[in-house]
C-alpha cells in the first residue's frame, strides 16, 4: 500500500482529541452475569455467526479491563470510547462494573467517552417499538446520574443506519429481522432514541454530547442515469436519512411522510442541539442499478429486492475484509458535509477509523491509519471544524456475524489465553501521539 509513512503527519490543531475505540459487546465477556442481548439470542441461532462463536467470553475485558486500561496508558491517547451494555446496566451490579472502569481511566489519565447503545439492545426490548426510545431515555438518564461526575464526552448512538440495515432490513445482524423498507420505524425510532438521550443528558449537567454515525462518499458505477438514480437512493439511505434529521430538523426527500408517529413533533427531539457529530469512515461505496453488483454488502449477502447494487471498486487495495483503502474518501466525505449543511454542521470527530489485517507485525494497518490521517488532515486544512480522531480498535474482538476471523486490532488477543499483544501499530500510533504533542 503506498504510504507517505516516511515523512512525518502534519500536527493537527492544539486540543485534537486522540483516541481508541472499542464496543461493550465485543470485547467484555461475562455474559452470564447481565441479562440476554438481542446478540446473545441472534448467535445462538445455527448458521448466523460466520465460525459459529459468541461472544459469551470474547476478550473477557469485564475481568481484564485494569490490563486493558494499561494499554491504553503505555498507547497515550488522550479518550477512550468504549460503550456502556444496556443489559448489564439492568442487571443487579452491572453499572458497578463501568464505574470502576472510569474510574480506573480517569486514574490513568485517559478521558472516558462513552457511547450509550452500540447494537445490544436488552432481548426483551424492540426497536419496532416506540416506546423502546423512552426507555432508552430512562437508561440514559440512570448512567448519567452515575457517571456524570467524572464523564464529560457522551455519545448516544453507534451507527443506527447498520444497525436498522444488517439487522433490521436484511436480517444479516441481531436480530436477524428481513423486513426490508418496513424495518424504516426502526431508523425512526433510534434517532427519537438519541433526541430524547440528549435531553435525558443535559438534565443530567452533561455539556459535550454527539452521535456516532456510519457515512461513506456514494460514486454512481457510471454516468448513465439509472445508476445515477440508484446511487442517489443508496447515499440517501445510508447518509442523508440519518443526518438530516439530526443536523437539520428534517428527513430529506419525503422520508419523513414513510416514518411512524407525529413526525415534526418527533423531529423536534431528534434535532435537539449537539456538540459535535461523529463520523464512522471506513470506504466510498460504488453503487449502480440494481441487477449489476456482487450482491453483498460488507461481505454480507444483500436481497435482489433492493433498488441499487453494489459494486466493487476497482483498482485499490482491499482490507482482510475485502474493503477498498480509499483515504481521499475522507476527505471528499467531511469537506462534501461541509459543503452540504455549511454552519449548521457541528464541530466533528472520526468516532471510528480502521481495517482489518492479521498479523502482529501489521505493516498495512500502519499504512492504512497512516494515509487516513493525513487524509483527515487534508480535511482540516481545507476548513472542515475537526476535533478529534479515534482509531477502531483499541484490540482484536468478536466482528459481530464474522466471528473472531476479522482482527481490527492495535493490540493482538489470543483467544486461547486471551494474552493480549500489542502489534506494531500499536507502538507506530504510540510514536505519532509524541510528535503530536
Amino acid at each position: 500500500m503506498a504510504t507517505d509513512a516516511g515523512t512525518a503527519i502534519p500536527r493537527f490543531p492544539a486540543g485534537f482529541l486522540w483516541g481508541v475505540s472499542t464496543s461493550a459487546h465485543q470485547i467484555e465477556g461475562a455474559a452470564e452475569v447481565r441479562e440476554p442481548s438481542v446478540w446473545d439470542v441472534f448467535t445462538a441461532g445455527p448458521g448466523r455467526v460466520k465460525d459459529g462463536s459468541t461472544a459469551a467470553v470474547a476478550c473477557d475485558h469485564y475481568h481484564r479491563y485494569p490490563e486493558d486500561v494499561a494499554l491504553l496508558a503505555g498507547l497515550g491517547v488522550d479518550a477512550y470510547r468504549f460503550s456502556v451494555s444496556w443489559p448489564r446496566v439492568n442487571s443487579p451490579g452491572g453499572l458497578d462494573f463501568y464505574d470502576r472502569l472510569v474510574d480506573e481511566l480517569c486514574a490513568a489519565g485517559v478521558r472516558p467517552v462513552p457511547t450509550l447503545f452500540h447494537w445490544d439492545l436488552p432481548a426483551s426490548l424492540d426497536w419496532l417499538e416506540r416506546d423502546t426510545a423512552a426507555r432508552f431515555a430512562d437508561y440514559v438518564s440512570v448512567v448519567a446520574a452515575r457517571l456524570g461526575d467524572r464523564v464529560g464526552k457522551w455519545i448516544t448512538l453507534n451507527e443506527p443506519a447498520e444497525h436498522t440495515l444488517l439487522g433490521h432490513a436484511i436480517g444479516a445482524h441481531a436480530p436477524g429481522s428481513r423486513l426490508l423498507f418496513d424495518a424504516l420505524p426502526v431508523a425512526h425510532h433510534q434517532l427519537l432514541a438519541h433526541g430524547l438521550a440528549v435531553r435525558a443528558l443535559r438534565a443530567a449537567g452533561a455539556t459535550d454530547i454527539g452521535i456516532a454515525n456510519s457515512h461513506g462518499p456514494t460514486w454512481p458505477a457510471s454516468g448513465k442515469p439509472a445508476d445515477v438514480e440508484a446511487a442517489g437512493f443508496y447515499d440517501l439511505l445510508l447518509n442523508r436519512l440519518f443526518a438530516e434529521p439530526v443536523i437539520l430538523g428534517a428527513y430529506p426527500d419525503g422520508m419523513g411522510d414513510l416514518m411512524p408517529g407525529n413526525v415534526q413533533e418527533d423531529l423536534a427531539v431528534i434535532a435537539e442541539p449537539v456538540d459535535f457529530y461523529g463520523v464512522n469512515y471506513y470506504a466510498p461505496s460504488l453503487v449502480g442499478a440494481p441487477g449489476g453488483g456482487d450482491g453483498e454488502y460488507g461481505g454480507l449477502a444483500l436481497p435482489a429486492e433492493l433498488p441499487f447494487s453494489l459494486r466493487e471498486i476497482e483498482g485499490r487495495p482491499v482490507t482482510d475484509f475485502g474493503w477498498p483503502v480509499v483515504p481521499e474518501g475522507l476527505t471528499e466525505l467531511l469537506t462534501g458535509f461541509r459543503d452540504r449543511y455549511g454552519d449548521r454542521l457541528p464541530p466533528v470527530v472520526v468516532t471510528e477509523n480502521g481495517c482489518s489485517y492479521d498479523g502482529i507485525d501489521d505493516q498495512d494497518r500502519i499504512a492504512y491509519l497512516d494515509a487516513h490521517i493525513r487524509a483527515l488532515h487534508t480535511a482540516v486544512e481545507a476548513g472542515v471544524d475537526v476535533r478529534g480522531y479515534f482509531v477502531w480498535s483499541l484490540m482484536d474482538n468478536f466482528e459481530w456475524a464474522e466471528g473472531y476471523a476479522r482482527r481490527f486490532g492495535l493490540v493482538h488477543v489470543d483467544y486461547a489465553t486471551l494474552e493480549r499483544t500489542p502489534k506494531s501499530s500499536y507502538h507506530w500510533f504510540r510514536e505519532l501521539l509524541r510528535a503530536q504533542r
